[in-house]
């Protein structure tokens, strides 16, 4: 049995559709399974005991150069890459025109994706043979769950969910050298990031909370992003005015490692958020109210004892928007008092380790 595994982006969907890989390879252990995706995401599968052979494709890159020669002998060889093996079934998790199409493409024997109300490109199913509606389901790693059920995998409880991200002594001992430079023993992880503006809170808002937990919790506090987000970070560390608070640079594989041992997170809907949530990290989540394909219930962390924050108070549906605005809404005090809690529910449940 061969199955082509479709997810493509961002860092958090690949995250969700872990579980629904791992237990589909638990049903079928002498299954070979390929996995689609970007390659720039292509290291959240790496050493990943699952998947066989990981296909790097640069979809994202091809769109802004259709008409380059290169660009076109990449694609070619992306198919010829998707023909190496007869694929029994393929299996889209991504639900996008595009995801579908790279199904099609694999000329696999069968084509399982989502049915038209759960997809962003509705049109996407006219590839599929067969199309599920994962009703009931709330969390984005239920539908997973639901989309592969027809194969014959069942859904487990939260606690059996696993998440194989890579692990490496070079990381460990990256993060383990900085955390030592910095004396810290315990400590908080704040990621201010995010995929647009719109998704963010104010960098005044983070800088208060920060300064006023650096008062309160007596912890070191590590922000994390991206390159692009450097000065960002800076601003906000500058707000502060806190000691307390440092830059910790990483790449992907490093901040799994720091989050792995954090005492808390603290940011937005973002992938950093959805890779602290896969390695157990206790968690307060900042959520605007978005649209019904994007909600906290949907996206956000999935363990009882983390918090949600969203500016509604209670989450609405709205249209997605890249506004050039901050979440707003949500106050400094409430995300304070949701960190209490957080903490609070912590010495009292302690944590829950998935990766």
């Amino acid at each position: 049995m061969r199955f082509l595994i479709i997810r493509l982006s961002s860092i958090g969907d690949i995250v969700h559709a872990l579980p629904a890989v791992s237990w589909l390879a638990k049903t079928f252990p002498e299954a070979e399974i390929d996995w689609v995706v970007e390659k720039r995401f292509a290291v959240l599968l790496q050493g990943n005991p699952y998947v066989r052979r990981v296909i790097g494709l640069d979809t994202l890159g091809w769109r802004k150069r259709l008409v380059s020669l290169a660009t076109l002998q990449e694609v070619r060889l992306g198919v010829a890459s998707l023909r190496e093996a007869a694929y029994d079934t393929a299996v889209d998790f991504q639900g996008l025109y595009k995801s579908a199409v790279i199904a099609w493409l694999s000329r696999s024997r069968y084509r399982l994706g989502f049915a038209a109300n759960w997809l962003r490109e509705p049109a996407a199913g006219i590839f599929y043979d067969e199309r599920v509606a994962p009703h009931g389901r709330h969390h984005v790693i239920e539908w997973n769950f639901a989309l592969v059920e027809p194969l014959g995998v069942r859904t487990p409880e939260v606690d059996q969910w696993e998440f194989p991200l890579l692990r490496t002594e070079a990381d460990d001992g990256y993060v383990a050298g900085r955390l030592a430079s910095f004396g810290a023993k315990e400590y908080i992880v704040v990621n201010p990031g995010g995929g647009w503006q719109s998704k963010r809170w104010a960098p005044e808002n983070f800088a208060e909370l920060i300064r006023r937990l650096a008062l309160e919790v007596g912890s070191k506090i590590f922000l994390t992003g991206s390159p692009e987000e450097e000065r960002l970070i800076h601003e906000i560390i500058r707000l502060s005015g806190s000691a307390e608070a440092h830059y910790f640079p990483s790449t992907l594989v490093q901040f799994i490692a720091l989050a792995r041992r954090a005492r808390l997170f603290i940011g937005g809907d973002t992938g950093p958020l959805h890779l602290a949530a896969a390695v157990g990290t206790p968690i307060v989540a900042i959520f605007a109210t978005t649209d019904p394909l994007n909600t906290a219930e949907r996206n956000g962390p999935f363990l009882s004892e983390d918090v949600v924050i969203t500016n509604g108070g209670r989450e609405r549906s709205a249209r997605r928007v890249r506004a050039a605005r901050y979440i707003e809404g949500v106050s400094v005090e409430a995300v304070l008092a949701a960190t209490r809690e957080r903490l609070a529910r912590l010495r009292q449940f302690g944590a829950r380790t998935h990766g």
